[in-house]
């Protein structure tokens, strides 16, 4: 139980960090170790713009300076960099996959969308990230021209 080990709070360390009250969570981090950190981190990582990243910088907004909101400061800081950086590559390999789809050479599909060969290669390459409206004419382009499979879904990972 959260409340045996952590104050007045209900609950049990083994529920969903997504559904640990406020307090519950601050008491872990306030009070327990780094094997109870786990769960948060956890959490953390897989939704690090989530309720619970959210309710932690919540907490680091008034939590001392010192190692511990430190951690959880840079641990946030670093997942979300990473999920970023995920989200690019996705992109780009979306772009890619575009343009290989249709059998046109990156200059023709280039032009179809409104664009240079050379600022198309920056978004397969990663280096630049398409707007919004430019991924919609991307994904018109490979529709219309051969490909059928919609590239805004993340690639199957084996």
């Amino acid at each position: 139980m959260i409340r045996g080990m952590f104050r007045n709070v209900e609950g049990s360390i083994k529920d969903p960090v997504a559904s640990w009250p406020y307090e519950g969570l601050v008491s872990v981090i306030e009070r327990g170790l780094i094997i109870d950190w786990v769960p948060i981190f956890r959490e953390v990582r897989r939704q690090p713009w989530g309720a619970c990243a959210r309710k932690v910088e919540r907490y680091l907004s008034y939590a001392p300076p010192d190692g511990i909101s430190e951690a959880f400061r840079r641990y946030i800081e670093l997942t979300r960099e990473q999920s970023v950086q995920r989200d690019v590559e996705q992109v780009a390999g979306s772009v890619k996959s575009a343009v290989q789809g249709t059998g046109l050479t990156a200059a023709a599909f280039a032009e179809l969308i409104g664009t240079s060969a050379s600022r198309l290669s920056t978004y397969v390459s990663g280096k630049v990230t398409p707007s919004a409206a430019l991924m919609l004419r991307i994904e018109r382009v490979a529709r219309e021209y051969g490909n059928s499979v919609p590239i805004h879904e993340p690639p199957v990972r084996q």
